[in-house]
Order: C-alpha cells, then sequence, then structure tokens
C-alpha cells in the first residue's frame, strides 16, 4: 500500500481553499434542531466531475448538476436534507433556484454550483426555507465547518461521516477530504446516496471522473443495506488544483496513486455507510476469494452480502452455511459447488461451517460468541483461481422495517 494517512478530524475542508457550513433551515416541517442545509466552496473555480444514481427515477438535482459540469468546472456545492426534491413537476426549477440562490451569495456564476436534494420522495420542496437561510448558510462557512455540512446531508443517518487523506504527489503534499451521507435506500449500483469530495491536487476534469468510476467500483459500488437503489445518488469532486502538483492529465503514475488513496478513502466510507444501516447493529463485510476472475468473486459477494436471509441470520446470530450457499447458487456466476469453503470471522475469532460444498459439524456455541460481535466477515473460498472482492453490509433488524415503516409521517 503506499504512503498515504488518514487525518484525524478530516474533513471536506482539509484541501486548501475549500470552507463549507451547515444551518437549520427548516425545510422538513417542524424542524429546529437538525441542520438541513449545507454548503461546501471554494475560493478559485475548480475542475469538476460526479457520477449518479443508475434508477431511471432520478431528482431534478441530477439534471441541472450533469448540465453544469458539461464544462468540467464548478466553485460549490448546496445540498438539503429532509426533502428528496424528486417526482415534482416543479423539481428542475426548484433545483436551478438553489443553485442561483447559492450563486447570488457567493458572488459567482449559477452554472459553477452543483446541488443535490436528500430525504421524501414526492413531495414539492419548500424553497422558501432555503431563501431566507442561504445569507446565514454563506456566513456560516468556515475551514472547520466541513463537519456541519456532513450534518446538514444527514436523514435517517446516527453518525456523520466525514474524512480526508493526505498523500505526496509529483513532490508536493496533496489532502483529499470528503463527506457523506447513507443509512437506508443504498444499494449497489452506484449506492452512495450523497457524497462530496474535495481535493488540493491538480486533476482535469477527465481524469476526475475516470478516477471516480474506478474508485466507486469497487467501494460505494459494493456496499448494499436494503436493495433499494436512490434517485438521488450523487458522488461529485473539485479539485482546487493549490497543492500546486503538476495537474494530471493522463492516466500516469500520479493518476494511479490519486486512484489508490481515493480507493483506500472511499472503501473506509463504505464500511461506515454499511455499518450504519437503518436499523442495522452490524457490520457484515462479505470476502470473496479463489474466484476464476474479480467479475465472478463480485457478482458472489455482492449475492450474499444482498441476501435477505443472510442478512436476518446475522441479525439472530445464526451460523447457518445454507444461506450464504443458495445465495451464491442463485448468482448466476459460474463455480464448482464442489470446491466451496464458507468460514465466519470477527474479533472473538473464526469458525469452519462449510468444506468442500458440504455443511460441517461445528460448536454452536463458539460460532454464536464469534457472530453477536458489531463486524462480521463472512469469508468464501472458490477454490478456483486468483479472484477477489469484498461487498459491504449489514444486518436486517426489526428497526429497520419501523423506520420505513413511518418515515414519511
Amino acid at each position: 500500500m503506499s504512503n498515504y494517512k488518514f487525518i484525524e478530524n478530516g474533513s471536506v475542508t482539509s484541501p486548501l481553499g475549500f470552507v463549507a457550513g451547515g444551518v437549520i433551515a427548516g425545510i422538513k416541517p417542524n424542524n429546529t434542531t437538525k441542520r438541513d442545509l449545507g454548503m461546501i466552496f471554494c475560493e478559485k473555480p475548480c475542475a469538476a466531475a460526479a457520477i449518479f444514481t443508475k434508477n431511471r427515477v432520478k431528482s431534478d438535482t441530477i439534471y441541472v448538476t450533469q448540465e453544469h459540469l458539461k464544462n468540467g468546472v464548478a466553485q460549490a456545492v448546496i445540498a438539503n436534507s429532509g426533502n428528496a426534491n424528486a417526482c415534482n413537476p416543479d423539481g428542475y426549477e426548484k433545483a436551478e433556484q438553489m443553485c442561483a440562490l447559492a450563486a447570488d451569495a457567493l458572488g459567482i456564476a449559477a452554472d459553477d454550483v452543483i446541488v443535490a436534494s436528500t430525504g421524501v420522495i414526492g413531495q414539492a420542496l419548500p424553497i422558501e426555507p432555503i431563501e431566507k437561510s442561504v445569507g446565514a448558510l454563506k456566513d456560516s462557512m468556515t475551514r472547520d465547518g466541513g463537519t456541519y455540512a456532513a450534518e446538514a446531508i444527514m436523514t435517517t443517518d446516527t453518525i456523520k461521516k466525514e474524512w480526508a487523506v493526505q498523500l505526496s504527489l509529483g513532490g508536493k503534499t496533496v489532502t483529499i477530504g470528503g463527506i457523506a451521507k447513507g443509512s437506508g435506500m443504498i444499494h449497489i449500483n452506484m449506492g452512495t446516496t450523497l457524497s462530496f469530495v474535495t481535493t488540493d491536487a491538480a486533476v482535469s476534469a477527465e481524469m476526475l471522473h475516470s478516477a471516480l468510476i474506478e474508485a466507486a467500483d469497487v467501494s460505494y459500488n459494493m456496499v448494499s443495506v436494503d436493495g433499494d437503489t436512490s434517485t438521488n445518488d450523487t458522488l461529485a469532486i473539485m479539485a482546487s488544483g493549490l497543492a500546486g502538483n503538476d495537474e494530471i492529465t493522463e492516466k500516469n503514475g500520479d493518476y494511479a496513486l490519486f486512484v489508490e488513496v481515493l480507493t483506500a478513502a472511499f472503501k473506509a466510507v463504505a464500511k461506515k455507510l454499511a455499518a450504519d444501516g437503518e436499523g442495522a447493529t452490524k457490520l457484515v463485510i462479505g470476502k470473496v476469494s479463489g474466484a476464476k476472475d474479480e467479475s465472478t468473486a463480485k457478482v458472489i459477494a455482492k449475492s450474499v452480502i444482498c441476501s435477505s436471509l443472510v442478512k436476518a441470520a446475522m441479525f439472530g446470530a445464526d451460523a447457518n452455511c445454507g444461506r450464504i450457499l443458495c445465495a451464491i447458487g442463485y448468482s448466476g456466476a459460474e463455480v464448482d459447488v464442489k470446491k466451496i469453503d464458507v468460514s465466519y470471522r470477527s474479533a472473538k475469532g473464526e469458525i469452519l461451517v462449510c468444506k468442500d460444498g458440504m455443511g460441517l459439524a461445528f460448536d454452536e456455541d463458539k460460532a454464536k460468541e464469534i457472530l453477536i460481535e458489531s463486524e462480521i466477515d463472512i469469508i468464501i473460498n472458490l477454490g478456483d483461481g486468483n479472484g477477489e472482492a469484498e461487498a459491504y453490509g449489514c444486518d436486517l433488524t426489526y428497526d429497520y422495517v419501523k423506520i420505513n415503516g413511518d418515515y414519511r409521517t
């Protein structure tokens, strides 16, 4: 692994040139205690790129942001929680209004603003609270304000997701930082909900877009909480270039290092997103090795981590290898069932429950002790090659149903 380090208390404002903030705007009725409007701003226009949900039903914020990023430039992000601004007749207009309000407050062009929303789908976004709060939002932005922007995009999240890493790139110290939200409606196929990344590295918009795709493919795209792909998933990045490295404009060694570190950071966030799944009590990581290729390993890891029966078994600390084998079997991947080994691992140890596709007799008490922990590895060896992959999920609990049963009301 290359030489890089995570920054303690790092956030989206850790890279040079960025400030951020968040305020209580009251977008959700009767909200007087939770920040629900956030902003990120750079002192100079940035190279920028984004990738989005694959759901055919999309929030209009995505269409506006796609239009704004056609020139590969952005200088600010404005985002709200409490309302997804999706499936509304005036959604595009409201998203453009949010950009215009942010641009007026910051003194920049509206098409240099990235916009995003998260929350209830199919309800009109009230623009008045945003109009009234955008001035205070602008005034709230500081170099320490990334944590407030992270809070402002939370919905059913129980913890803020923020991070920063530092590395040497072309002889210059470079920082990458970010915030993310996600707890429910997270499923493989971008599965990021909302995530905003900043860096002071000099990287072209084209290379930023390519780097996002590569890094997300083995991190965010390997997360599933509940099998539902959001209408609003947005993963955006802005690069200020203030670190002073030679601009990355091609897939050279500096690009490879940038992607490697970005991937490591995204994997750490992916684990946080999965562990904070709605109602979850456990992070469950599907670790597949011995596949004939990486593609096969990814398909199987995803299938296992998405299985409702596997997720329920993890909640109940039930070492049922049949559910793992079943999920492998319907994954669509070509495997030799008679070569499959399965074990469970946690801080309390590891136990083999399946050898050569056959269930084993094992110590149930030891298995329960292993599976009662808050982080569980499901280890699958296919005995068929060198392909490997990880997928990130959580257990399925009673609270998931409770949270989503009354989410809108």
